[in-house]
């Protein structure tokens, strides 16, 4: 396919592509082309030398070095620091309905292993790493949720839409491109139907256990998708009391049931959350409610409160929300990240496993080992780590695009 070629080094564009009729040019200040050769899919603002006129919001354009030499072929965006974002690296490339037909084809192909009668539910395009930066769509069920992010995607909807109804024959196509990154492409929230009827009640399997999904006013697009191998995880590992910190709608608290945890305490700060966790535990008739208790509570008050009152527990998850959507946000997540890992330490048994999270952009891997590893140190903990835990595989990360890999975990055992 046309988006998906390889192409070794730079190449001089198409004999058309600087004429007449050819998209608008994006020159690069001199020097400033090496992260493109190394096929880094975003340009940022300070790196342009030269637009040609005055291009729209996602309006496409053919960027090149300073001598000329054709690089790629991008999605213009005026406003972001971000002001390009790569279509395709192929000079032939036409990004035009086929193009979106193709790419998404391709990209729910390489996930229809995932999709089983075990599983109803996982994502389908991951932007930047399907050759669609901006574009997340998101399979529950026989509804498809998408979040269109950058100004390529926003301005190319119907396109992406009429190419998901043709990969996955869904019933129901529902935009959720309401998150805050859509200010920084000068782009509105946007929220509704794009396609058949609303969704209404939303329920998926995920490892045999059903799930509410609440796709129009629930997080991201609705569940947390990224952690289903985590989930599993913690299903193959439960045993003994196991605490939930940030539980949302229960998805870990359900796994730690299922694999045998002899209690679970979950603990979230959104009652609405929790009402539809609870609704979860009640899906799943063959797990017992009387295991499971449901905290609406502050998570860091909470975690202070058990702490006071000498609980133990042999499982811990943390899965908070983002503490730090930039690097910029950095020092304050990483207080907030030390502060319930040194709790969460406190807290768990000796031989116990914590299984932490960030999925932050502004805290990367090393980043946050340290921040776990000062915690364990003012917790006076022994402390080895024994997994490094990441997005499941329908989110994968881009060799190119190491910025792809916002998820990152520990699995710690206190030794």
């Amino acid at each position: 396919m046309a988006h998906a070629a390889r192409v070794r080094g730079p190449v001089r564009p198409p004999r058309d592509a600087t004429r007449a009729g050819a998209h608008p040019l994006l020159r690069l200040a001199s020097g400033r082309e090496r992260s493109l050769l190394h096929r880094h899919p975003w340009i940022f603002s300070g790196a342009v030398d030269s637009v040609d006129g005055d291009p729209a919001a996602g309006a496409t354009v053919d960027v090149v070095a300073a001598d000329g030499t054709w690089l790629a072929r991008a999605a213009y965006s005026p406003v972001s620091q971000i002001r390009a974002r790569v279509w395709s690296f192929d000079p032939q490339a036409r990004v035009d309905e086929s193009f979106f037909v193709d790419a998404i084809a391709q990209a729910c192909a390489a996930r229809s292993p995932l999709l089983d009668a075990r599983h109803s539910a996982c994502r389908l395009v991951h932007g930047e790493s399907d050759a669609l930066p901006g574009v997340i769509a998101d399979r529950y069920g026989d509804a498809v949720v998408v979040q269109l992010l950058s100004a390529g995607a926003d301005r190319w909807r119907d396109a992406i839409v009429a190419a998901l109804l043709r990969a996955t024959s869904a019933t129901c196509i529902y935009e959720r491109s309401d998150a805050d990154v859509r200010v920084l492409e000068g782009l509105s929230p946007r929220v509704g139907v794009l396609a058949g009827n609303r969704p209404g009640h939303v329920e998926i399997v995920e490892d045999g256990l059903a799930y509410g999904i609440d796709v129009e006013r629930g997080q991201k697009t609705g569940f947390y998708l990224d952690q289903r191998a985590n989930r599993a995880l913690v299903r193959a590992h439960a045993r003994g009391r196991v605490l939930n910190a940030f539980c949302y709608t229960g998805g870990f608290s359900l796994a730690a049931l299922a694999g045998g945890a002899q209690s679970v305490l979950s603990i979230d700060s959104a009652a609405d959350a929790l009402a539809l966790a609870r609704d979860n535990l009640a899906r799943n008739g063959s797990l017992e409610a009387r295991r499971c208790e449901w905290r609406e509570a502050d998570v860091f008050e909470e975690l202070r409160a058990l702490r006071n009152r000498g609980a133990q527990f042999e499982i811990i998850v943390l899965d908070p929300p983002k503490f730090a959507p930039t690097a910029a946000h950095a020092a304050r997540a990483s207080r907030a990240y030390k502060d319930i890992n040194l709790l969460a330490l406190k807290l768990l048994a000796p031989g116990g496993l914590l299984v932490t999270f960030s999925c932050s952009g502004g805290v990367d891997a090393a980043l946050f080992q340290k921040i776990v590893a000062g915690a364990a140190l003012d917790a006076n903990v022994r402390a080895t780590i024994v997994g490094r835990l990441t997005a499941s595989a329908d989110h994968p990360v881009l060799l190119s695009f190491p910025e792809g890999e916002y998820l990152k975990g520990l699995l710690v055992r206190k030794t």
